[in-house]
């Protein structure tokens, strides 16, 4: 056994924050190994000099990063997102397709397949899986996703693929007797959003009733809440099982909404994301996103039309202005972003707190929560 320490910073638990003690991680078989008073080593330390010591990020909702996107199906230009999301804290995350052609979403799903199990080794973020957003949506909510490649839900094209497929989203309204939304709750454990959808309150209910658990960027893309028609929405916000992803952007929603978003859904079922696109990390300027084009303008990505089109946010920097916008305590704002995605997707047993036996996926983070180090299952792969 290789024990590492990391000393001297602010432990971040899903319940609490803890100082004045160390965290032990065996850096061979990248397990956590737990929380200890002194370290055993003094040669295996890791200075964290008072920084936050959270868990990996856990990003189940990015499109691109770069230059690059799940779309072009290109297995080094996923490589090359997950090398680049690692400097953003994130060590495990979904490449997320979006509503193209269909043999170009298989063409994606197949060059995640390539490149998954490498991705446990390589010095970037663990690939878990694929997020389908689309193409089984609303055309009326399709926001920047084409209309021509939207297709009805289809239980046997997901199922077929559920090796790689860990989250889709659809509108269940779409969905006729819900057919597809309960085949994927009896058939398998990919994680069923409802998104890009115009269904009515009751509508959303039924679809929650058969299957539905999740809601993908909450607002966004959706039926509003309304006091006589309360939408997608406000059947978001009436499901207790139900989780909701957030843009922490200050763009997509009002910064103003995030305490509230916590006190409807508690923080539990509250899961950040980024919805990032190609221009992700970019300078302003042109750029594409499902075959049209994009124009990147600070942290606007908007279609030609104005209609807004994904997001350059960094997973990081969606928990810093949460933690600016909001009283919430430091520990569930991280919780945010790294255990409540990885209980959405049923990866929490491995991934998303810092726990003894899990993977020893620990970031250092500044006040700032700018990234200082990732380690991912016990070995660092970014320090700045």
């Amino acid at each position: 056994m290789a024990k590492r320490y990391i000393v001297g910073g602010k432990i971040v638990l899903p319940d609490a924050i803890i100082t004045g003690k160390a965290l032990a991680f065996d850096d061979e078989c990248g397990k956590i190994i737990g929380i200890t008073d002194e370290p055993e080593d003094k040669s295996a330390i890791i200075d964290a000099c008072g920084s936050y010591v959270a868990p990996g990020l856990v990003d189940i909702h990015i499109h691109g990063y770069l230059g690059e996107d799940t779309c072009d199906a290109n297995p080094e230009g996923i490589k090359k997102m997950a090398y680049g999301v690692a400097k953003n804290g994130v060590t495990s995350f979904l490449p997320t397709t979006m509503t193209v052609a269909k043999d170009e979403i298989v063409a994606a799903l197949n060059a995640v397949r390539s490149v998954k199990e490498e991705s446990k080794s390589w010095q970037g973020a663990e690939i878990l899986g694929v997020h389908a957003e689309g193409p089984f949506i609303n055309p009326k909510k399709k926001g920047a996703q084409a209309e021509e490649n939207i297709l009805t839900p289809d239980a046997d094209f997901i199922l077929e693929n559920a090796d790689i497929i860990r989250s889709v989203t659809l509108a269940p309204e779409m969905d006729k007797d819900h057919a597809c939304i309960k085949r994927l709750a009896r058939e398998s454990d990919v994680l069923i959003s409802m998104g890009h959808t115009d269904a009515t309150f009751e509508e959303a209910m039924s679809g929650v009733k058969d299957g539905v658990c999740h809601v993908t960027h909450l607002f966004n893309a959706m039926s509003a809440l309304a006091h006589r028609n309360p939408g997608v929405v406000g059947a978001a916000f009436a499901s207790d099982g139900v989780s909701v992803e957030v843009i922490a952007d200050t763009f997509h929603i009002n910064p103003g909404l995030y305490s509230i978003i916590a006190k409807i859904k508690g923080t539990s079922k509250t899961v950040l994301i980024t919805d990032c696109t190609r221009a992700g990390g970019m300078p302003d300027g042109e750029y594409d996103l499902g075959g049209q084009p994009i124009f990147l303008r600070g942290i606007e990505c908007r279609l030609a039309d104005g209609t807004i089109a994904g997001s350059v946010l960094k997973l990081n920097d969606a928990v810093k202005n949460v933690i600016a916008h909001t009283s919430l305590p430091v520990y569930e704002v991280f919780k945010m972003a790294s255990l409540n995605p990885a209980v959405a997707i049923h990866c929490e047993n491995r991934i998303g707190s810092i726990e003894a036996g899990k993977d020893a996926d620990i970031i250092i983070a500044d006040e700032n929560i700018n990234i200082i180090r990732t380690i991912k299952k016990g070995k660092t792969i970014y320090v700045a």
